[in-house]
């Protein structure tokens, strides 16, 4: 790809903040391996998700580097990440001389657009059950490892922090939980979670 070969390859450990608000917005990212939660601060210091966790393979930080705005979320590494960097001015040469790159960031704008529009609406029309048990699905389409036994969820997320991707406290996200593992619909192995009937749990999803 065109990225790997023009921008530098760099690593960042678990918990590091990659960019935060306020950085200059002078560079654009291309996940090779590990996740990327993005998000804001609260007013009262809570970290809340904004947008889907990014996955290996996708681009971050495009919006605001292109528009030349300042940063205005956090970037997290959710685990041990690696990362392709380039600089504003080489990926914005790259676009004028392929315009195949400037049509595919284009295209995964508008669907960055479509996607928080879906989240506001989530956000706005759903309880949190519906939200939780959403977010579950999603990663379990996007990250979740299939087996017989379901499709595991490996990200070990803390319940703090899956509360601040759904919008709802920590003790709600504890007592969601443990319902849809009592329904059956989820189990838990160690801090990974297990969906074992995504129907069931779909249902919770009105």
């Amino acid at each position: 790809m065109l990225i790997r070969e023009a921008g530098s390859t760099v690593h960042y450990p678990k918990g590091h903040i990659i960019f935060a608000t306020g950085d200059i917005s002078d560079r654009v990212y291309l996940i090779e391996s590990g996740w990327v939660k993005i998000y804001r601060l609260s007013a009262d210091g809570r970290r809340v998700t904004v947008g889907s966790i990014r996955s290996p393979g996708e681009m971050m930080g495009l919006a605001e580097t292109l528009a030349g705005a300042e940063r205005t979320c956090f970037a997290g590494a959710i685990n041990d990440v690696s990362m392709v960097v380039m600089t504003k001015s080489k990926f914005e040469e790259l676009m004028a001389q392929h315009s195949m790159l400037a049509i595919k960031v284009a295209k995964l704008l508008g669907a960055r657009m479509r996607e928080a529009e879906a989240i506001i609406h989530e956000m706005v029309c759903w309880q949190a059950p519906g939200r939780l048990a959403m977010m579950l699905i999603k990663m379990g389409e996007r990250m979740g490892v299939q087996s017989k036994g379901g499709i595991k969820i490996n990200l070990q997320l803390t319940h703090e922090e899956i509360a601040n991707m759904v919008g709802t406290s920590r003790q709600t996200v504890t007592s969601l939980l443990n319902t849809f593992k009592q329904e059956k619909s989820i189990v838990y192995e160690g801090r990974a979670i297990r969906i074992i009937n995504p129907d069931k749990l779909a249902k919770w999803v009105i």
